[in-house]
């Protein structure tokens, strides 16, 4: 009788430490990933990010969402096609801005200026606001950002895509994969840091 108390005793004290353990290892492992999420999650560049978010009315973790899809926060970065900056603006795309902020007789104002991680980000924000006043959502804005305002237009207008003026689906599978990164980048930003 004695014998199995204490059998029982110290099969209850091994539990109770397996389980300590593994809630030490459970919080561990929770700890680190957060680090992780907010490590790969960053908000560089916050002063030009609130100016421009807020001078255009957008969300700003919207702006990063793009910033890390686009560049992973390199504003040296260029694409094979020619974009550049921390939000990836092809040269004609800065022609157009250029030309609507009135700033095409600038001669201090070329495309170089990409390369800038304000000037890049007041571009980017003003062609996110354009896009969100063509289309109003997030999928079909990052759509447009991806395979240009054309193309979205047309998907909206073809039943087997749209529906009441939202995409059901994206028939261009690097666009589609584009909007699933960016709309993921956005909640995890908004878990992360909206309070």
């Amino acid at each position: 009788m004695r014998k199995s108390k204490k059998t029982s005793v110290k099969a209850l004290l091994i539990t109770f430490v397996c389980l300590v353990i593994c809630a030490a290892i459970a919080f561990a492992v929770f700890i680190g990933y957060s680090k992780y999420e907010f490590s790969s999650h960053p908000t560089m560049y916050s002063d030009f990010v609130d100016r421009y978010s807020s001078q255009y009315k957008l969300d700003k973790y919207e702006v990063y969402s793009f910033i890390l899809t686009e560049s992973g926060f390199n504003e040296k970065s260029e694409s094979y096609l020619g974009a550049r900056g921390l939000m990836q603006i092809m040269p004609e795309t800065f022609e157009w801005i250029r030309y609507k902020l009135d700033e095409e007789n600038d001669p201090l104002m070329t495309f170089e200026r990409m390369y800038e991680a304000e000037t890049n980000i007041r571009y980017g924000c003003y062609l996110l606001s354009y896009l969100h006043e063509c289309f109003g959502e997030l999928d079909e804005v990052a759509a447009a950002y991806h395979a240009g305002q054309g193309s979205v237009e047309s998907w909206l207008l073809d039943e087997r895509y749209s529906e009441n003026g939202r995409l059901t689906d994206i028939p261009n599978p690097d666009t589609a994969h584009y909007v699933d990164k960016i709309t993921n980048a956005y909640d995890t930003y908004c878990r992360l840091y909206k309070k």
